[in-house]
């Protein structure tokens, strides 16, 4: 048994239940369990049973009570459900927490749909989770695989639908995906649709368009999805709407670089003119960049100093080369480049390009 805790200023790690026990009774269990005290006021609580995935070992929930310990602080709930909720089903369920004067989330079902090509025909070797985040947490990994519904095939298409219920989630944001496998396999997931069950509308669109090589003997394949719009049923709305949602995806899909340009210490090394540079990966090259606004200097590059500047472009992956070059304007146009280091944060990687002339 696994309690996850979610409060105003965060989340819990999964919290076993295993060698916690402090009093047992008939039909009762009681834990004694220390959380962060950075939590805030906690809002939900996730529960489940981990590591059965061959078992058919089933827990009756009857009733749930929790008190702080220093405060006297009491929450309960009656729960009345069993785990799994059904053969082979969702091994987790989700709970507000109530607390006087303050209004608690509700429960919401949502519908996962799943778009790909070849999923259904190799799901009985597939172990997929998706994890769905928004504005009040996370629902954790749940299984995709396990009780599927509303199944469709075609030729070259197939969706189905995995019901999941969780505390309402607010607007959505990303969701993760985890993929292993006990043998090697191919993957094409297209997107993934995803909405309240009681509602049409809104309806939060990820595409993935992916076909994920699995392999047996590797770590699982873990890939975060962020919203690509949002069908709000007002054509209106869905164009405000989507526009945000492309901008906000392109800046999460950005990558900033810190460039240092170091100036040679010798005569005549300066220049007044105008520098541009585009960075070179093994995955993609950015488009020209002007390098006019140097966090240390007014003047950039005189003799003997170091100017730092930052862009945003695209993910090149690992840089192999760069073109820095000036357009020769100005009355002091020739420069001595010493060499040039860019920082990629993203990948904890410095680059570090000599030039020497």
């Amino acid at each position: 048994l696994v309690m996850v805790f979610y409060g105003s200023n965060g989340k819990s790690n999964p919290v076993s239940m295993e060698n916690k026990v402090e009093h047992q009774a008939k039909n009762e269990i009681t834990y004694d369990i220390h959380l962060p005290s950075d939590l805030g006021m906690l809002y939900k609580v996730r529960l489940g049973l981990q590591s059965l995935e061959n078992s058919i070992s089933q827990l009756c929930l009857r009733h749930f009570k929790m008190q702080n310990t220093s405060t006297l602080d009491t929450f309960s709930l009656t729960i009345n459900k069993t785990l799994p909720l059904s053969l082979n089903g969702d091994r987790w369920i989700e709970f507000p927490v109530e607390w006087p004067l303050k209004e608690a989330l509700s429960v919401v079902t949502y519908h996962l749909t799943v778009f790909s090509r070849n999923i259904l025909s190799e799901r009985n070797l597939v172990h997929m989770t998706a994890c769905i985040y928004g504005t009040h947490g996370d629902t954790g990994d749940r299984s995709l695989l396990w009780s599927l519904q509303n199944i469709q095939q075609g030729e070259d298409n197939e969706s189905f639908l995995v019901i999941v219920d969780a505390v309402e989630l607010g607007e959505l944001d990303k969701v993760v995906l985890l993929i292993s496998s006990k043998t090697d396999c191919k993957l094409d997931i297209k997107k993934l649709h995803l909405k309240e069950a009681v509602k049409e509308h809104p309806i939060y669109v990820f595409e993935v368009n992916e076909a994920f090589s699995v392999h047996a003997n590797k770590p699982e394949i873990q890939r975060e999805i962020p919203v690509s719009f949002v069908i709000r049923g007002d054509k209106k709305k869905n164009d405000i709407d989507n526009n945000l949602h492309k901008e906000g995806s392109q800046a999460r899909n950005l990558t900033e670089y810190t460039i240092k340009v170091y100036t040679g210490d010798k005569r005549g090394a300066g220049t007044d003119a105008n520098v541009h540079i585009i960075l070179f990966g093994n995955e993609d090259k950015s488009e020209v960049f002007q390098l006019s606004q140097s966090l240390e200097h007014q003047d950039p590059f005189e003799r003997g100093k170091v100017d730092t500047f930052k862009i945003n472009t695209k993910k090149l992956g690992s840089l192999h080369s760069i073109e820095i070059g000036h357009d020769g304007k100005g009355f002091a146009s020739g420069w001595f480049l010493e060499k040039v280091e860019i920082t990629d944060a993203s990948r904890n990687s410095v680059y570090c390009f000599n030039c020497y002339r």
